[in-house]
C-alpha cells in the first residue's frame, strides 16, 4: 500500500514515524484474564500459587504472601505482592499477613534497585473498582520501579510502554537476585 493509497482510503496520513505495536495489551483491555466474578475459583491471584514459578511469573514465595511480576506492567520490573488468602481489602489482612506484605515489599524494592538501579518507586493498592483495581476481589500491592525520565513521550503521547526484556527473563533475574 502506498502513501497515496493510505491517504485516499482514509486509513491514515503518512507521517514518517515508525510504529511500535503492543498487541499483547488487547488481552488486558478486553479483560481476558479478569475473573468473571469475585470468587476465588475465578481469581488469577489464587491460581498462580499452584503454578510453577516461571509459568506464574512468581519471583518469591513467603508463608502468607508471594511476589509476582505484573502480566501487564507499567514499567520493567513491575511487581505485585499478594496474600495467598483470597481477600479484597487491606483491612481484612491479619497482622501477620500485613507484616509479610510489608517485608516482601521492602525486599522487592531492594532487589529491583540492586538489579536495575531504579531511582524510585510507586507503591500502592487500588482498593475497589472505583479506585482503579483491575482485579478488586484479591488484594495486591503494586511495586513499580521508576527512573529519571521514564515518563517520556512513549506512554504520554504514544500511549505505549516499552519493556527491554521478556517477562520470563525479568522474573529469572529478580528471583536469582532476591535479597
Amino acid at each position: 500500500m502506498t502513501d497515496e493509497t493510505l491517504h485516499q482510503d482514509g486509513i491514515g496520513h503518512p507521517d514518517d514515524l515508525d510504529r511500535l505495536w503492543t498487541p499483547h495489551r488487547m488481552a488486558y483491555i478486553r479483560g481476558e484474564n479478569k475473573p468473571a466474578d469475585g470468587s476465588s475459583g475465578e481469581c488469577p491471584f489464587c491460581r498462580v500459587p499452584g503454578l510453577d514459578d516461571a509459568e506464574g511469573l512468581v519471583v518469591r514465595r513467603g508463608e502468607l504472601a508471594f511476589v509476582l511480576l505484573n502480566l501487564y506492567p507499567y514499567a520493567p520490573g513491575h511487581l505485585m505482592v499478594c496474600p495467598y488468602r483470597h481477600i479484597a481489602d487491606y483491612t481484612e489482612t491479619t497482622d501477620e499477613e500485613a507484616a509479610e506484605i510489608a517485608d516482601l515489599t521492602r525486599a522487592a524494592m531492594r532487589t529491583v534497585r540492586a538489579t536495575s538501579g531504579a531511582g524510585g518507586f510507586n507503591i500502592g493498592m487500588n482498593q475497589g473498582h472505583v479506585a482503579g483495581a483491575g482485579i478488586a476481589a484479591h488484594l495486591h500491592q503494586h511495586v513499580v520501579p521508576r527512573w529519571p525520565g521514564d515518563q517520556n513521550f512513549m506512554p504520554i503521547i504514544g500511549r505505549t510502554k516499552t519493556l527491554p526484556e521478556l517477562l520470563g527473563q525479568t522474573r529469572e533475574l529478580l528471583a536469582a537476585a532476591w535479597v
